[in-house]
C-alpha cells in the first residue's frame, strides 16, 4: 500500500477518505494542496410571505395560502400571525379562526424572482452562488475567507445584508453542498469545516431534512428510522431496492463520497425588481422605505459585477391608471446605495401621486464597469471636490428636474447667440470664463438709449479701447455685422454692447458679473 494512502473499513454508508493533501502523497509531485470546500447554506424560511410583506416594517397578521377550496393550507405566516398561533401547514380556515388575518395566494413566480435577486445580492461575497429552489442559496466561501478577514466577519456582513433587504434567514455550513442545504433548512445552525466531523453532524438530522418524496419520510417513521444516522446504518442494497437508487446517491453526495457538481448562478445583464405593497400608498414619502431595500439589492448586484449605474427608473404602479415614472440620472456611474437613496428622497419630496400606488418597480439603465474607489486622505483634493460638485448637481436635478440644471458648452460659431448649447454638467467643451465676453447673454439684444450721440445705460457708457468685429452667418440668412465693446456705466456695472454696422444703432447683448 502506498505510504500516503489510508483506508477506512466501509460500513453501510461509511465515508472513504484520503490522507490530507500536502502530506506524504504530494512529496516530489510539485502540486499544491487543494483546500476543502466550505459551502454555506442560506435558507429563507419566510420567503413565501416576504414577497408580500417586505415593503413594510409592520405588516400585521398575514398568511400565504396554497391549494384550493377547503384544502387551502398555510404556506407562510408573518410574525404577527404566528403570535396568534398560526402555523405553517394548518388549514387556512383554522388560521382565520384564530383571529383577523389577511390572506395572500402564493406567488411562486415572485418567490423565484426574489431568490434570483438574493443570489445576485450575494455575488460580492463569492463568485460561486447556487440558488436551490424554492428558498435556499448555496455559497462556496473557502476562497473568500481571506478577503473578508475570516469566516465570522464574512457571516456578519451577510447577516447584516440579508436583514437590510428585508429577509429572515437560517445559516449553516458544511464541506458538501447538499449537507449545507439540509443543515440550513433544518435550522440547526451547524457549521462544519472539517470532513471528519461531517458524518457525526449529519447523523443528528431528522430524516425530514432530506428533500425527497414524503412517502419516504412516512416509511422511515413506520419502521422506526427518525434520523440520518439511523438511515445511514441500513444496508445500501436494501435502501436502493426499497426507495430507489436516487436516495442512496443523494446520501453519498451529502456525505462527500461522490461528486456533487453545482452550476453557479449567472446574474442577468440588467436589473429589474418589483416589490408589491401590502396596502395602497397615497403619499410618496413612505415609498422611500421600499426604494431603500431595492437600492441595497441593486448595490449588491452591481458590486458582484464590478459595475455602476448611470440612470434609474422607478415605475409607480396604480390600480387603474398608467404607471407614474420617476427618473434619476447621474453625472457619473455609481453604486452607493446611501447616495442613490438621498437622490430618491429628493425626488419623492416633490412628487404628488396621481393615484394610490400598489407596487414599486426599479429598473437600472446604463450599467457600466466601475472600479472601486479609495477614499481621499484629504477632503480638498481635486477628486473629492469634483465628487462634491457632482453630488450637488445630482441633488438639485433630483429635486427640480433634469431639465432645470444643465451645463453650457461651446459651439464652433462666431455669432454669440449661436456659440453655445446646453449639455450635461461637467461635459467636455464647457464654457470657459472669459474677460472679453460675458457669461450672461440677454435672450435678445436690446437697443440702447442714445444721449448726445453716446450710448446710455444707467448713465453714459464708457467704451473700452478694444473692439471685436463679427461678420458671419451669410449662409443661413441670419447674417450679422457688429462691433462689440466692453462698456462701463457711472455705477461701475460692466456690459457687452455692440454697434450694428448696418443700421448704425447701439445694442446691449450681455452683462458681466
Amino acid at each position: 500500500m502506498a505510504s500516503g494512502t489510508r483506508r477506512r473499513r466501509r460500513g453501510p454508508l461509511a465515508v472513504a477518505t484520503a490522507a490530507p493533501r500536502g502530506g506524504d502523497d504530494t512529496r516530489g509531485t510539485g502540486r499544491r494542496p487543494q483546500p476543502v470546500p466550505l459551502w454555506l447554506g442560506v435558507h429563507f424560511p419566510h420567503l413565501p410571505i416576504e414577497v408580500f410583506t417586505r415593503a413594510t416594517e409592520a405588516a400585521g397578521a398575514c398568511i400565504v395560502v396554497g391549494g384550493k377550496g377547503r384544502d387551502q393550507r398555510v404556506i407562510g405566516a408573518s410574525d404577527a400571525a404566528r403570535t396568534l398561533g398560526v402555523a405553517v401547514g394548518m388549514q387556512a380556515s383554522a388560521a382565520h379562526a384564530l383571529g383577523t388575518v389577511r390572506a395572500f395566494v402564493r406567488d411562486t413566480r415572485a418567490e423565484t424572482d426574489a431568490l434570483g435577486h438574493l443570489a445576485a445580492f450575494a455575488g460580492p461575497f463569492t463568485p460561486e452562488v447556487v440558488p436551490v429552489a424554492p428558498a435556499t442559496l448555496l455559497l462556496e466561501l473557502r476562497g473568500s475567507l481571506g478577503l473578508f478577514g475570516g469566516f465570522a466577519p464574512l457571516l456578519a456582513q451577510l447577516r447584516a445584508g440579508f436583514t437590510a433587504i428585508g429577509h429572515h434567514y437560517r445559516l449553516a455550513s458544511a464541506p458538501t453542498p447538499l449537507a449545507a442545504t439540509w443543515f440550513a433548512r433544518a435550522g440547526t445552525r451547524v457549521h462544519v469545516a472539517e470532513p471528519a466531523r461531517l458524518a457525526g453532524a449529519l447523523a443528528a438530522l431528522p430524516v425530514e431534512a432530506i428533500d425527497c418524496d414524503p412517502r419516504v419520510h412516512e416509511a422511515c417513521r413506520g419502521f422506526g428510522v427518525h434520523t440520518l444516522g439511523a438511515l445511514a446504518r441500513l444496508p445500501r442494497g436494501g435502501l436502493a431496492r426499497r426507495f430507489g437508487r436516487e436516495l442512496v446517491v443523494m446520501l453519498d453526495r451529502a456525505y462527500g463520497r461522490c461528486p456533487d457538481p453545482r452550476r453557479a448562478y449567472v446574474p442577468p445583464a440588467s436589473f429589474v425588481q418589483r416589490i408589491e405593497l401590502p396596502d395602497a400608498v397615497t403619499h410618496a414619502g413612505p415609498l422611500a422605505f421600499v426604494g431603500r431595500r431595492q437600492l441595497l439589492a441593486l448595490a449588491g448586484f452591481l458590486r458582484g459585477r464590478g459595475a455602476g449605474v448611470a440612470r434609474l427608473h422607478w415605475r409607480l404602479e396604480h390600480p387603474d391608471k398608467a404607471a407614474t415614472v420617476l427618473t434619476i440620472g447621474l453625472l457619473a456611474p455609481d453604486r452607493d446605495a446611501d447616495r442613490l437613496l438621498g437622490l430618491l428622497r429628493e425626488r419623492l419630496e416633490g412628487t404628488r401621486l396621481a393615484a394610490p400606488v400598489v407596487a414599486l418597480v426599479l429598473e437600472a439603465a446604463g450599467i457600466v464597469p466601475l472600479a472601486d474607489l479609495s477614499g481621499d486622505l484629504f477632503a480638498d483634493t481635486p477628486a473629492a471636490v469634483e465628487r462634491e460638485r457632482t453630488s450637488l448637481v445630482e441633488r438639485l436635478r433630483a429635486r427640480l428636474g433634469e431639465e432645470a440644471i444643465t451645463g453650457l458648452c461651446l459651439v464652433a460659431e462666431h455669432r454669440p447667440e449661436y456659440a453655445w448649447r446646453t449639455c450635461e454638467p461637467g461635459s467636455t467643451g464647457a464654457l470657459p470664463v472669459s474677460r472679453s465676453r460675458p457669461l450672461w447673454l440677454l435672450a435678445a439684444p436690446r437697443p440702447l438709449e442714445i444721449v448726445a450721440a453716446q450710448p446710455w445705460l444707467g448713465g453714459r457708457l464708457v467704451l473700452g479701447a478694444e473692439r471685436e468685429r463679427i461678420e458671419s452667418g451669410w449662409w443661413d440668412g441670419s447674417d450679422v455685422a457688429r462691433d462689440y465693446f466692453v462698456a462701463e456705466n457711472p455705477a461701475g456695472s460692466r456690459f457687452w454692447v455692440y454697434r450694428d454696422l448696418r443700421d448704425r444703432r447701439w445694442y446691449v447683448h450681455g452683462i458681466f458679473e
